[in-house]
């Protein structure tokens, strides 16, 4: 039944063209509603005025900035090599396939950084083009700094999501990372509640996956949001069937607050479990949440990391039968860029209703201290959220903001008593520009790619525990009974930076006599001294709610294959393989309590909460 209302509202677009976005304001919450611009933001287009005398801010002069000059030394868009969209024709090389069309074709040594400069002041007039310390260190526009937004939102419309159905289109509104995008859409679109003030019947409730990334199930706690999970399988969220969305949301038990109105969900590399949506699996969420009214906050860090490679190499891994190709994403305009096109793309692309807020971040592809993001969405939530940033964060550091613009866009022609540099000098960075931001992607996606085949590679050989039996005398040979005890299980991830471990704990010789949950504690520590020294992230700080930290969380483990050197991944996978093939094992119950006598002497009756925030820490 989704897909069929999914395939109404296409239809209808065809025959009729693009609706505009539906009004969601009643979403709004009390203190959203109420905002209004902020006066001294508004005097800000009257900066731009040419010749504009400026007596009204309170804006220092920017020749007292301490700052000359910004510089760096930046990686060429071609350092690393990608990996190729179609992992059953080698033959197709990607990096080939850019340099071609893309790039410009040289002989430099792609390893060899470039000099980029930020400078004091640019001799550019346009605003949307003008980047340097002037402008970038002052007080500017919430929505973010101009060079800036207008390159991303031009990426964003025309290159990341050229399909959005509304009519008009998205707008976006840079922020301090996801995590400020989070929070500051939470704020938009609901109420804080509070048990001792506030009716039950006013409690909102937010939506997301069984396992859930933990700082965005605790951004919403503070606020009284009642967390709402929902059954998932390898892919992600499930739309239906028991604990599925349907079952969630038509069986609302209205005692517990309001049906929830938002979803929170992180949909390619789900952080923990590595899964990746599906295009139909979207269109039958999405129909499921027109239907109940329901607002999507698409978190996607890991959008660009997207592996093609995986499921065919966890099928040789495991002699099972090839998988089917992977279905061909058909949209009415291309991205312009093969890489683009082939990953499977956001709600965005299906938001007929203009209900998705995307956050998109620089952290996974410049640098997590970078803090900036940005948010996609209708227009009319972007206004509120730049009104809600207007009275908190203002905008991203101007530093960053800088240096990123550069990045994109290029040198600016320099205008500064304090900078005096020869041609040469000031052209030796051209900007990466829009082809040279998706060759860093895409060789960014073969570097991560690369790194988790060599973890799960590393993984595979450790999964089973071989015991051999007793060896019987025959006329022909010596025989002996080998048995597989299966220690723990895994799926390739499809994307993002994480391999979800399920361990299988009822397999141990002491499972019997210590609690699963008492020895998934003792294990991760085993797996932290000599000689195996490997930390993990314990499934109980994913799990959303205390039922399934209870329930399902004890029982897994989340690897990062990023974070440790390439040269270490594999080595860093082997060692956890061989702790765990270790802690098996041990037989005797004195030893197995003696690897930490605290967790041991700890009860397990009501207070695996406890334990598991203990456990977090």
């Amino acid at each position: 039944m989704a897909d069929f209302e999914y395939i109404n509202q296409a239809d209808a677009m065809e025959l009729k063209g693009p609706k505009p976005p539906k009004d969601f304001s009643y979403h709004y919450s009390r203190v959203t509603a109420a905002r209004k611009e902020s006066s001294v933001k508004s005097f800000y287009k009257y900066f731009m005025i040419p010749g504009i005398r400026n007596l009204a801010g309170g804006l220092p002069n920017a020749s007292l900035f301490p700052f000359d000059t910004l510089e760096a030394q930046i990686a060429q868009p071609q350092r690393w090599k990608p990996t190729p969209i179609d992992p059953n024709d080698p033959n197709k090389d990607l990096s080939e396939h850019l340099a071609a069309t893309s790039l410009k074709k040289d002989n430099k040594d792609v390893s060899v950084a470039a000099h980029l400069t930020v400078p004091h002041a640019s001799a550019v007039a346009d605003p949307m083009q003008k980047i340097d310390l002037t402008t970038a260190l002052q007080y500017g526009q919430t929505q973010g700094y101009p060079p800036l937004y207008s390159f991303l939102r031009q990426f964003t419309r025309e290159n990341l999501q050229p399909n959005i159905p509304y009519e008009g289109g998205p707008d976006i509104a840079l922020t301090c990372g996801n995590t400020d995008g989070l929070s500051k859409t939470l704020e938009c679109l609901t109420n804080v509640w509070s048990e001792e003030r506030d009716w039950i019947r006013e409690r909102p409730a937010i939506l997301c996956e069984e396992f859930a990334y933990m700082s965005a199930v605790q951004s919403c706690r503070p606020r009284g949001i009642a967390v709402v999970p929902v059954k998932m399988d390898m892919e992600g969220m499930l739309p239906t069937g028991s604990g599925g969305l349907e079952d969630v949301l038509e069986n609302w038990d209205d005692s517990q607050g309001r049906r929830p109105h938002l979803m929170y969900t992180v949909t390619i590399g789900q952080n923990p479990t590595g899964g990746t949506l599906s295009v139909q699996r979207r269109k039958d969420i999405y129909a499921l949440c027109s239907k109940y009214d329901v607002m999507i906050i698409e978190d996607d860090p890991y959008w660009y990391l997207q592996f093609p490679s995986a499921a065919s190499l966890e099928a040789e891994a495991r002699n099972l039968p090839a998988p089917a190709a992977a279905p061909v994403h058909t949209f009415e305009k291309s991205s312009g860029y093969p890489f683009l096109d082939s990953l499977v793309p956001s709600y965005l692309n299906i938001d007929y209703d203009g209900r998705v807020i995307r956050l998109d971040t620089f952290s996974k592809t410049v640098a997590p201290g970078c803090r900036l993001g940005w948010i996609t969405a209708q227009p009319a939530i972007v206004e509120r959220i730049v009104r809600i940033s207007e009275s908190c964060t203002q905008q991203p550091c101007g530093f960053v903001q800088s240096m990123i613009s550069e990045l994109v866009m290029g040198p600016q022609p320099v205008m500064s008593e304090f900078v005096k540099k020869s041609k040469k000098e000031q052209v030796t960075f051209t900007g990466w520009k829009t082809d040279g931001w998706v060759r860093w992607l895409a060789g960014l996606r073969g570097v991560y790619e690369r790194r988790m085949n060599r973890m799960c590679s590393a993984l595979e050989e450790g999964r089973f525990q071989l015991k051999q039996g007793t060896p019987t005398k025959t006329s022909e040979s010596d025989w002996a009974v080998i048995s597989k005890t299966k220690m723990y299980s895994f799926d390739w991830p499809r994307g993002g930076m994480f391999v979800w471990i399920q361990m299988h704990y009822e397999s141990h010789p002491l499972f019997g006599q210590i609690p699963g949950p008492k020895m998934a504690q003792l294990c991760w520590i085993f797996l932290t001294t000599t000689p195996y020294l490997v930390l993990a992230a314990p499934g109980l700080i994913f799990s959303p709610t205390p039922e399934i930290m209870e329930k399902e969380g004890w029982k897994y483990y989340r690897l990062c294959f990023a974070a440790v050197t390439e040269e270490e991944v594999g080595k860093s996978a082997k060692r956890f393989a061989e702790g765990i093939k270790a802690f098996w094992l041990i037989k005797d119950k004195k030893e197995m309590e003696d690897i930490d006598p605290e967790i041991s002497g700890k009860q397990m009756d009501g207070e695996l909460t406890d334990l598991g925030m203990e456990f977090a820490c």
